[in-house]
């Protein structure tokens, strides 16, 4: 019994982790969050999950915030490469490590990890499949995400190494729907009253992918060809059931959890025993394995 009763006073004096990512409307963030929560309490700390809606002052808030509450680690999914930078060094100096995932800042030193996606890993599969399923021909349109964010950059490279290979396959639009699936589908829409010879749509995330999907079968046009990034579960029954062809799984629920991992390593022992910057590879989706693929993880 006493040694029950140690091991509850243990867990409480871990202290707090609070975990910051953008809206958990996105299922990807929001399995983030999940994830981090779950890692963090089997590990013995309190969780505070915040939502800064990709808004670089919300997040400033939401730092000063965990810096007040007195923190033991935070761990972000940020709202901008650049303007992140700040708030991880200001709760650096208060003795608050962060850890970030998903994406990246552009600096190194001062946040202890990021651990995001192997982005351009994942993105040149996508392309190779989406140039498969073009028969390495035909006019196609690509939707980017938030310019603001790393990824959105490193997937549309990604998926280029691999298109531009191909002199036959034509890129007529080229536009940002920032993420979103609103903004994706009316994004589209506009596309398609614009020019109606299209054959396929890569898009930057799965959001956006179903956004379009939609705008084309609201169009009667859902035999063109419509390819994401993420691995969602709503992308993964779209595939089963025959309209979005394929997908990249970003292990964001792993990713999340070892960077709790990493921060209670770091806590207790002042490392983490691995490099700030880790790449975690992707999983092309396709039929053959969408029924395996489930909150971000392949069964």
């Amino acid at each position: 019994m006493l040694s029950l009763l140690i091991g509850v006073v243990q867990a409480e004096d871990k202290g707090l982790i609070v975990i910051i990512t953008p809206s958990h409307d996105n299922p990807f963030f929001k399995t983030e969050a999940v994830a981090a929560e779950e890692k963090a309490k089997e590990l013995g700390y309190e969780t505070l999950s915040l939502v800064h809606d990709d808004s670089v002052s919300k997040q400033n808030e939401l730092f000063d915030t965990a810096i007040a509450r007195g923190a033991a680690a935070i761990i972000c999914d940020n709202a901008g490469a650049e303007a992140t930078i700040a708030p991880v060094q200001k709760a650096k100096d208060a003795g608050i490590p962060t850890f970030l995932i998903d994406r990246e800042i552009n600096a190194s030193g001062v946040a202890v990890s990021q651990i995001v996606s192997n982005n351009y890993q994942g993105a040149k599969l996508v392309g190779q499949k989406f140039v498969e399923l073009m028969g390495e021909k035909g006019n196609y349109v690509e939707l980017l995400g938030k310019s603001s964010d790393t990824n959105a950059q490193v997937r549309s490279q990604g998926f280029h190494e691999e298109i531009d290979q191909y002199p036959d396959m034509k890129m007529i639009a080229q536009q940002s729907a920032n993420w979103s699936q609103t903004e994706a589908f009316t994004k589209m829409e506009s596309i398609i009253q614009a020019n109606n010879d299209i054959k396929g749509v890569i898009c930057g995330n799965d959001t956006m992918a179903m956004g379009a999907m939609a705008a084309l079968k609201a169009a009667g046009m859902g035999d063109v060809i419509v390819v994401g990034f993420d691995g969602s579960n709503d992308v993964a029954e779209s595939i089963m059931n025959g309209n979005i062809k394929a997908t990249a799984l970003q292990p964001c629920y792993l990713g999340a959890q070892l960077a709790v991992e990493q921060a209670d390593r770091y806590l207790r022992t002042g490392s983490t025993g691995v490099q700030e910057k880790q790449l975690l590879d992707c999983t092309l989706i396709t039929e053959e394995n969408a029924h395996r693929l489930k909150d971000f993880k392949l069964k």
